[in-house]
């Protein structure tokens, strides 16, 4: 994706402010290089910020009539209106490395015996995971294809399959779940129906036994 940024020379809360209500956004790029503040126009960053690949690719930025890769590294808003109130890029070159997540696309759900033949929930636990590589291979998303899928089956972080020189950020977990074919909810209740049918209907039998002493003493009398 695409941008124009335009270099601004005017900082502090005064000069952002005044960028602001002219439809602007204050921001700064960094790294592989001197950081340089920038303004971009409003509303087409609003709408690019709606676009899941301007969150995770890398993105070509025009400043100053050169091209620069960088990619979205941070941005904020306004607490209750919806008004982007400053953003930060980072340059990329060859040589750098980054952890960015990257979100996750589940394909062929609708295929799996899972879903076809056994009704059965998908559970995505995650939607998007942590990975480090260098830049220039980072990923727009990754693809998990659910075609496979059984009831019961799990896919762990671990299954996944990446390109070369990817590589997942698990922070100490070894086990993590990315998505789970449960057992459809009504199936469940069924047998929790079944359980209790068998026990109301024990219970009669139960009661019976019970009384059954205090009738025979009382023959007796």
């Amino acid at each position: 994706m695409k941008f124009v940024a335009y270099e601004r020379t005017k900082q502090g809360t005064g000069a952002s402010r005044r960028l602001r209500n002219a439809a602007k956004v204050p921001g700064i790029v960094y790294g592989a290089g001197t950081p340089t503040m920038i303004e971009l126009d409003h509303n087409a960053l609003f709408f690019a910020l709606k676009k899941e690949a301007f969150h995770s690719s890398l993105l070509e930025m025009e400043l100053g009539g050169k091209t620069q890769t960088v990619l979205l590294r941070d941005y904020s808003m306004h607490a209750f209106k919806p008004i982007v109130m400053h953003v930060d890029f980072q340059r990329i070159d060859e040589k750098t490395t980054l952890r960015k997540r990257v979100p996750l696309h589940f394909v062929n759900e609708e295929i799996s015996e899972a879903v076809k033949t056994d009704k059965c929930v998908i559970n995505k636990a995650m939607s998007e995971i942590e990975i480090e590589c260098l830049a220039t291979k980072l990923p727009e998303h990754i693809t998990i294809d659910l075609a496979d899928m059984k009831k019961g089956d799990t896919i762990h972080a671990r299954d996944l399959k990446l390109d070369e020189g990817i590589k997942l950020v698990r922070h100490g977990r070894t086990n993590i779940t990315i998505v789970s074919a449960v057992a459809p909810r009504v199936e469940a209740e069924e047998v929790e129906a079944d359980a209790t049918a068998a026990v109301a209907a024990a219970a009669p039998v139960a009661e019976a036994k019970g009384k059954a002493p205090a009738k025979e003493k009382q023959n007796k009398k």
